[in-house]
């Protein structure tokens, strides 16, 4: 295809050519009728040139463009269709095939993820147990007891990383899925800031929670997943915040979402990171890096909830997170059924 554009290209440079010198020899001869007559016929030819240069290379080119950013935007696997026999049709060959081979390599990390976090389920339990009964024991004094105590936050550390790599494994081979009621999302989530409060408490930071001006009816939504969210917000406030001593949670309800918003008073995040920090796996410049799913699992959550998560950092310093939910949610008694 492409020696056949050269060729073209060459023809039209060839027809301007011409079409100058009839120009010049109208103007010298004054035979007008025969100079206008060619230069019509030439025009029409240049007008099918470009009507075929946009049909050969101009809309192969796009779909190829479009094609790359879904595949680059996560669908991989995604494939080309009716492309032409020339060399358009094989650079879209090209295409598919790397995006194939993007897919099986991204299904082998989730089922390499997947099967590992089973496999430290069993050995972690055992750990977190034997740590908790030797826990028990009075004799138990100075670095002795230290190391237990030790030995069980990075049992309950690596427990925790685990769920999340379980979680982020459901979300990738489809079988993360909601099960939606009617909930009171001001009880879920005071019932989230009773749970991590305490450990907040514990660390020096002050809890501060503005409750709505009014009771909020109730919502479509799943409490477990809705609660996981709520205190990974909470945890990461914490980590990444400490340093405020100080989180402020509110709920409050917008037109027809209810607003979330967890905000803490630490460093902020660095402006070229705020665009990913949502994304899997990402992890930040902050030293108290996690595993970069956390957020991504509470986004999907809240995603498929029909709301959003935002984060921004907060005028005066910190982080703010807002997490938006329906009121009313169209797939709610769809999902009910299922």
């Amino acid at each position: 295809m492409f020696k056949q554009l050269k060729y073209q290209l060459f023809l039209s440079t060839l027809t301007a050519v011409v079409v100058l010198l009839l120009g010049i020899y109208a103007i010298t001869q004054l035979k007008l009728y025969w100079a206008i007559g060619a230069m019509v016929l030439v025009c029409i030819y240049l007008i099918v040139i470009n009507m075929w240069f946009w049909h050969s290379v101009s809309d192969p080119v796009r779909i190829m463009i479009r094609a790359a950013r879904r595949i680059a935007g996560g669908s991989y696997g995604f494939q080309i269709q009716d492309f032409t026999d020339d060399e358009m049709g094989e650079l879209a060959q090209e295409i598919n095939v790397m995006s194939e081979k993007i897919a099986m390599a991204d299904k082998t990390r989730t089922e390499f993820i997947s099967q590992v976090s089973h496999e430290l389920r069993t050995p972690l339990t055992a750990i977190e147990g034997w740590a908790e009964t030797i826990a028990y024991d009075e004799a138990l004094e100075g670095d002795s007891r230290r190391g237990i105590e030790i030995i069980s936050k990075e049992a309950d550390r690596l427990t925790s990383l685990v769920k999340e790599l379980l979680e982020f494994t459901r979300i990738q081979d489809g079988r993360f899925n909601l099960r939606l009621e009617l909930i009171d999302i001001a009880a879920e989530l005071e019932d989230a800031l009773f749970t991590y409060g305490e450990l907040m408490k514990q660390n020096g930071i002050e809890l501060d929670y503005t409750a709505p001006d009014k009771e909020i009816a109730l919502i479509p939504g799943d409490p477990e997943r809705l609660k996981q969210v709520f205190l990974n917000l909470l945890d990461n406030a914490s980590k990444h915040g400490g340093d405020g001593k100080k989180v402020d949670v509110a709920l409050r309800e917008e037109g027809e979402d209810v607003v979330i918003t967890v905000r803490d008073y630490g460093r902020g995040i660095p402006e070229g990171e705020l665009p990913h920090v949502k994304e899997k796996f990402y992890k930040g410049s902050s030293k108290n890096r996690g595993t970069g799913i956390g957020l991504a699992v509470c986004d999907e959550i809240v995603m498929r909830h029909g709301g959003e998560l935002t984060i921004a950092n907060a005028e005066g310093g910190g982080c703010r997170v807002s997490v938006r939910l329906p009121r009313q949610n169209g797939d709610f008694h769809a999902n009910e059924e299922e």
